[in-house]
């Protein structure tokens, strides 16, 4: 056993880290790790209990990584990278962990102080030319706090106040940057390892008055309808959402999901776009949704009631938001669900009302599962393979078991997943390079389920798949990868058609700035880090390659990607 050497500020770290419920520590090193990279090695020299160090080769796929663990756990963790161009290349998804509420502790070092004199003090050329006016200040809208670790005395309460904020409701990340001359320092006494007496806020609960208000509207309502997005970021809310809809006969839609909000088989579940339901409703129940339609293309009726229920239900995070909010709830949909059904017991609901209204949804529902159906039939055979008829057989071959990740065209309704926890989408703030790394995570935290990464082209390219891939192997993480490839941006053709849908770009054989010139084999990134690879452009066969794909991943233990070439 190695002798050990005087504890550093940079030992202590990892001691409160392992303390508050990190078990990884996703890096991308720089020469400012130097105490971090030591502290790693006298812990494993002398077992000390730490985080486990993960070498992640790009900083956008650690945060995402960290992000993916989180939405199973529910434990904030660790990333850091390498002072201002390592913080510059995680921001994407610090952003998209920022609006998906989650909380990540996301360090950097910054470059040394002092040019010379202390230990840790500047000794390469890239110290000068890397430090910052504001270093923070990149990513401070992104965040909920930032701050930089200025002494070892101040260590423990700096930690704690990190993750103390970051697991406040509502979440979110935090960013902490760490200075070299100050981790090397010596630290002052013995490693604390104590709980932290910091606790975080919980969620806060609706105001009796808002309750009352709202209840008041659901009870009038003869077409009321849910929209939500993300009621499924908490199990529990999920319940309570399922509970409601069912005991009051309300339909829910799901508009543009970002998790699994609720069972398929719900006879209140409608899909994910408001179509004809919007248009009738005389009251809209927005839950944790920012956006519950889009006003230029679509509207409830005229006088219509909207009832607006959040965490932080004003959004914030976005400068311009125009939804009515006739009445407010703020808090978990797990506590304000119940709080309004009992305030509906008060209201003395119609119970006959509810029943017609379940009897008309009951028809309306049968129509809605005879349709869904009916399209995946009606284009299994279509080329380029149609992503309707992609997404029903990967969920045929993956089965109700698999946990789907996406950025993509996969629907995660083709598998009618009926399980809290089961998919995971791109955050409404669309920054794109998040996918596999979350996959990653969530594969890390939950190994022995089926993970399924579903991208875009464009999107898997923004990845960094060389080095999601490498993890993938160096951490025995195998994925199935679902690559989406319609040759481009779908979400730009999309913006195109919509703005000049008699315009030249579209009638154009290729779209300028949308369509891509090359079509790259895909399947090959994959096997440079040991995967399976293969490309399919037939509808018929895409059965049989999934079934090889899935046997490399669950069998061979390897990591596997299907290269579909599909419509847009």
């Amino acid at each position: 056993m190695a002798e050990e050497t005087k504890l550093s500020v940079a030992d202590g770290y990892l001691a409160l880290l392992s303390a508050n419920g990190v078990d990884y520590f996703f890096g991308n090193a720089g020469t400012d790790f130097a105490p971090i990279v030591e502290a790693f090695s006298q812990a494993a020299a002398l077992g000390r209990k730490v985080p486990k160090p993960v070498i992640v080769p790009h900083e956008a796929v650690a945060v995402a990584m960290a992000h993916g663990y989180y939405q199973i756990t529910g434990r904030a963790q660790a990333v850091m990278v390498h002072v201002q161009v390592g913080t510059a290349n995680g921001i994407c998804n610090v952003i998209n962990a920022a609006d998906q509420k989650v909380p990540i502790l996301f360090t950097a070092g910054r470059s040394p102080v002092h040019e010379s004199g202390p230990h840790g003090a500047r000794n390469r050329v890239i110290h000068w030319a890397q430090e910052m006016y504001d270093q923070a200040g990149m990513l401070r809208m992104h965040v909920k706090w930032d701050y930089e670790l200025r002494t070892a005395a101040q260590l423990r309460t700096v930690v704690d106040r990190a993750f103390q904020v970051a697991m406040s409701e509502p979440r979110g990340p935090v960013y902490l940057s760490l200075p070299r001359e100050v981790i090397a320092s010596p630290l002052d006494g013995e490693l604390d390892r104590a709980e932290s007496r910091m606790r975080p806020a919980p969620a806060p609960v609706p105001h009796p008055d808002e309750i009352a208000r709202a209840a008041a509207m659901i009870a009038k309502a003869k077409n009321p309808l849910i929209v939500t997005a993300d009621v499924g970021r908490d199990a529990a809310s999920v319940a309570a959402l399922e509970a409601f809809a069912e005991r009051f006969a309300i339909p829910v839609v799901n508009h543009h999901p970002r998790f699994h909000n609720i069972g398929f088989d719900h006879p209140m579940y409608f899909g994910s776009m408001p179509g004809k339901l919007l248009a009738e409703a005389d009251l809209v129940f927005a839950i944790e949704c920012d956006v519950p339609w889009l006003p230029g293309m679509e509207h409830p009726q005229d006088g219509a009631k909207v009832i607006q229920l959040g965490l932080e239900p004003m959004f914030l995070r976005e400068p311009i938001r125009g939804f009515p909010a006739d009445a407010v709830l703020t808090g978990a949909s797990e506590h304000a669900l119940p709080l309004l059904t009992a305030a509906l017991a008060k209201e003395a609901v119609a119970t006959d009302a509810i029943d017609a209204r379940r009897g008309r949804l009951a028809e309306r529902r049968a129509a809605f599962l005879k349709d869904f159906d009916a399209k995946v039939d009606n284009v299994k055979s279509r080329r380029p393979i149609d992503p309707a008829w992609a997404s029903r057989c990967i969920a045929e071959a993956c089965g109700p078991d698999a946990i789907y990740v996406g950025e993509s065209a996969f629907d995660p309704d083709q598998a009618k997943l009926n399980r809290t926890g089961s998919s995971f989408r791109l955050a409404s703030a669309g920054g794109l390079g998040w996918g596999l790394g979350a996959a990653l995570g969530i594969k890390l935290a939950s190994p022995d389920k089926l993970v399924v990464a579903s991208l875009g082209d464009g999107a898997y390219i923004f990845n960094n798949p060389l080095a999601a891939h490498y993890v993938s192997q160096a951490e025995n993480l195998p994925l199935l990868v679902i690559v989406f490839n319609n040759g481009g941006w779908e979400s730009v053709r999309r913006a195109n058609r919509s703005m000049y849908p008699e315009g030249l770009a579209v009638q154009s054989n290729r779209q300028p700035l949308s369509d891509f010139t090359v079509d790259t084999a895909f399947e090959q990134v994959v096997q440079a880090n040991g995967g399976y690879g293969a490309r399919v452009d037939d509808p018929a066969a895409l059965p049989e390659a999934l079934a090889k794909a899935l046997h490399a991943v669950q069998v061979e233990g390897r990591q596997a990607l299907l290269n579909i070439i599909t419509a847009g």
